[in-house]
């Protein structure tokens, strides 16, 4: 049992992680209407910078504000130069323009930065650390940490403030919050902003974990799954769907693998998805179309 858990826990707090990639879809696509596939690009984008500017001899917390200045520099141009210019444009349209910008910002990247692998330090030490007879790993908990406080002060900036109730006015219908006086372009650039945050505390914790490289932008693919099963449209949906996922293919891997010859952790979770946009397509707390007759 106490392997059992161990494997539970050590999913669940891996699914926080794959939940702070996911909540940054979830704030442009409440805001926009959109799946911005520029996530995965902004996610790698700030760990290049930021271990970039590490390696330049550059203090952690002066690279970390330096970098989080960029992150909103680059949410700035975002809104101003593509955004604004579409605004009630169709849904494939915006999401055509974020597939534009993930090639161009991983693009700068390389331009910038190079294309070389960077290591990343945070100080948090991945040793196992015991209670109540369970091995943890000390990184999973600080990693928890940080996208659990994450998540509850979004939470409360989205659900206690005016800006996250014109957010919502703004996902009901776009129109009808530019009638009532709610600033689009304003809105839009605060989310691409805490977006662009999101992504680089994401990018931090997964650059320290896998190396600060290129494919870190395929992180976003993880984060598919996790949205389906929450919700596109909640932010405690994106936390429990990296909970699920992150259980399940851990779990599914150590149970389920050496029976079939191992390797379903990177398919399981898409599978589960599959099955649950043939039960509840919109997720757990997404929601659901109304048919008018």
């Amino acid at each position: 049992m106490n392997f059992f858990f161990e494997v539970l826990l050590g999913g669940l707090l891996a699914g926080l992680m794959y939940s702070l990639v996911a909540i940054g879809f979830v704030l442009i696509y409440k805001a926009s209407g959109v799946f911005n596939f520029a996530q995965g690009s902004m996610v790698l984008f700030s760990a290049l910078t930021f271990v970039s500017l590490l390696e330049r001899g550059i203090a952690f917390w002066f690279a970390f504000g330096i970098t989080l200045l960029i992150m909103l520099l680059l949410a700035w141009v975002i809104e101003r130069f593509v955004l604004r210019k579409l605004v009630n444009r169709p849904p494939i349209t915006l999401f055509m323009a974020t597939l534009g910008l993930s090639y161009i910002i991983e693009g700068l990247a390389q331009l910038f930065w190079g294309a070389q692998v960077h290591g990343l330090e945070l100080g948090i030490n991945d040793e196992p650390f015991e209670f109540l007879g369970i091995l943890l790993s000390q990184f999973d908990l600080f990693a928890a940490a940080v996208a659990g406080t994450l998540v509850l002060l979004l939470s409360l900036l989205f659900d206690k403030t005016r800006t996250g109730i014109a957010l919502r006015a703004v996902a009901d219908d776009q129109l009808a919050a530019l009638a009532v006086g709610i600033k689009l372009q304003k809105l839009w650039f605060i989310v691409w902003a805490v977006a662009g945050f999101v992504g680089l505390v994401a990018g931090l914790l997964w650059g320290a974990r896998l190396g600060v490289q290129f494919s870190l932008s395929l992180i976003v693919l993880k984060a598919l799954p996790v949205l389906i099963i929450g919700g596109f449209t909640s932010v405690g949906g994106a936390i429990a769907g990296g909970l699920i996922i992150g259980a399940s293919e851990k779990l599914a891997e150590v149970f389920i693998g050496p029976y079939i010859g191992g390797g379903i952790e990177n398919w399981f979770p898409y599978a589960l998805a599959m099955l649950f946009l043939l039960v509840r397509p919109a997720g757990i707390f997404g929601e659901r179309a109304i048919e008018r007759v």
